[in-house]
């Protein structure tokens, strides 16, 4: 079941690859970008996530005349990536196709799409996704993240962290001995340790139970002590918290 993404300034034309992919049965999932430069912060996701991830992307269909970044140059950034996805051109202008298949294109699908045609291309696409070689799946380490430093990577041991905050898409996570920065939502840390005794406090916090030394109120407000700092708790994980602590108690 291949992963696809359709990219297509024009909104009609886009919504009519969707659905055209949608209800092919070899497409598992399909979802479009407006523009390439939308696709690149999609695609890099999909790298990041990695071929087995829950953001991965098998092929992108692809346009070529597009406002700012184009089709082919965004074929052109992809070749530069150590496993790109697969692009297949969907586009109205036949004057590209050489060098479409110089950027080593599955195929190039001319518009108005009709079905038969796109349904070979999903078929090109399907059969090298099979013939390429499987990467055996490692579980990531339950018990340690991973954080770059100065070009090494280290692992961090979850029990060791305190708190996590969120920087944006980022997480710096605290331990007793410094901090580290990953790129990991704090939404996904919060999910992936709600049963390792982690329970967000507010938006841009995640702290470890274990680790919490006291309970403050002040005034309404309320607050805990982690190690040396203190951080507020909003008014929505106050209850949540109280009864958390409580039971470890």
């Amino acid at each position: 079941m291949l992963r696809a993404l359709a990219v297509d300034d024009e909104r009609p034309s886009l919504e009519e690859l969707l659905y055209l992919l949608n209800a092919d049965p070899r497409i598992g999932s399909a979802e479009g970008a407006g523009d390439a430069t939308e696709a690149l912060r999609r695609i890099n996701r999909a790298l990041e996530s990695g071929p087995h991830g829950p953001e991965a992307i098998d092929v992108v269909f692809l346009d070529i005349n597009m406002p700012g970044l184009d089709g082919l140059d965004l074929a052109r950034l992809l070749t530069g990536f150590a496993t790109p996805p697969l692009v297949v051109f969907v586009t109205a202008h036949e004057d590209f196709a050489v060098q479409a298949f110089d950027l080593k294109a599955v195929d190039y699908v001319l518009k108005p799409v009709r079905k038969e045609r796109l349904a070979e291309a999903v078929r090109r696409a399907a059969e090298l996704s099979d013939a390429a070689p499987r990467i055996p799946v490692h579980e990531p380490d339950p018990d340690h993240i991973p954080v770059e430093l100065g070009g090494v990577t280290r692992f961090v041991a979850v029990e060791d962290i305190t708190h996590v905050e969120a920087q944006g898409d980022y997480a710096r996570l605290h331990t007793t001995k410094g901090s580290h920065l990953v790129r990991i939502p704090l939404s996904t840390l919060e999910e992936r340790w709600r049963n390792r005794g982690f329970v967000r406090i507010h938006r841009r916090h995640l702290v470890a139970l274990r680790h919490i030394g006291e309970l403050r109120l002040d005034a309404g407000t309320v607050s805990v002590l982690v190690g040396t700092e203190e951080l507020q708790v909003s008014r929505r994980h106050t209850r949540e918290l109280r009864d958390l602590l409580m039971r470890r108690a």
